[in-house]
């Protein structure tokens, strides 16, 4: 019987002091090549991996809320707010400093 393979999910958040990680080395498996910087992560590698996978749904639905809504079970309105919550959440990761400054003059 075959084992099950699973995919590590790509750390986001630095375990010892939460805050935001960056990609420093990248790294071809094929020939060895290492490209070393500081790149950011994409906004969407924020998100948790229920509302990646809602996205990824959105995506393969043409972008379609009323197939969405018909895939998860939900109604129209359910899945419109779960939607523009999931883009305020890319909003607030691809400008963390506007949203630090939020409600300060």
């Amino acid at each position: 019987m075959h084992e099950a393979k699973f995919m590590k999910i790509l750390p986001t958040i630095c375990p010892a002091c939460k805050s935001q990680l960056k990609v420093k080395i990248l790294f071809c498996q094929q020939c060895d090549t290492e490209i070393q910087g500081q790149y950011e992560l994409p906004a969407l590698t924020s998100l948790c991996p229920d509302d990646q996978a809602f996205i990824l749904d959105f995506i393969k639905s043409s972008g379609s809320l009323k197939e969405m809504a018909k895939l998860l079970g939900l109604s129209y309105p359910t899945v419109r707010n779960r939607l523009d919550e999931i883009i305020e959440r890319v909003k607030s990761a691809e400008n963390p400093d506007k949203n630090n400054r939020k409600g300060k003059p």
